[in-house]
């Protein structure tokens, strides 16, 4: 084919040579059409041996990389849905824990204050009976003190009365039926 083209090349000069009136872009030359095929075709191979094997290989490195890329970003977009769904997870069990401890909370001052109270009353309790024994010994003592008082009187008045001292005996004795006529409960019953 190459012997052909290079014959055909010397006939292809003497026709545009015999119309060189004529545009040569317009009007098609044979022998220009088979130059043009033959550097077309020389380039082509020229092309396949040399320029493109090195560009297969980059675009084929660049598809590796994409597709690299592609099960990388698959990878963390995984990964990133298992840390969030473990996050939401834990979330849900701190909203849970807190939950039970204001329960706790709760329930654990709503007792103390229930115990508080409970101890408030016992408290009262405790005062008030102490409260109540202190009246009653403060009644019994000044009951004590005005039956001293009382006899203290009688023993004076039955003095005046007689005009005379009266021994041990009989003032014990005055004394004590002074007392047994007065009613003294009534005293101790009056708070």
């Amino acid at each position: 084919m190459l012997n052909g083209i290079i014959t055909a090349l010397p006939l292809a000069a003497e026709d545009a040579a015999k119309d060189k009136s004529s545009n040569f872009l317009v009007s098609p030359d044979i022998g220009l059409m088979i130059w043009t095929l033959a550097v077309f075709f020389v380039t082509l191979f020229l092309l396949r041996k040399y320029a493109f094997p090195p560009i297969q290989a980059a675009l084929e490195k660049r598809q590796h990389m994409i597709e690299e890329s592609i099960d990388s970003a698959n990878r963390v977009k995984a990964e990133a849905d298992e840390i969030l769904a473990e996050y939401r997870e834990r979330l849900k069990e701190a909203r849970v824990q807190a939950e039970e401890i204001v329960a706790r909370a709760r329930k654990n001052g709503e007792a103390a204050e229930r115990q508080a109270l409970e101890e408030a009353k016992g408290l009262r309790e405790e005062q008030l009976a102490q409260a109540r024994k202190d009246i009653q010994a403060e009644t019994a003592r000044a009951l004590q003190e005005i039956r001293k008082e009382v006899a203290d009187l009688t023993v004076a008045a039955t003095e005046r009365v007689t005009r005379k001292t009266l021994n041990e005996d009989d003032q014990r004795r005055l004394v004590e039926e002074a007392l047994s006529e007065l009613d003294f409960t009534a005293l101790g019953e009056r708070r």
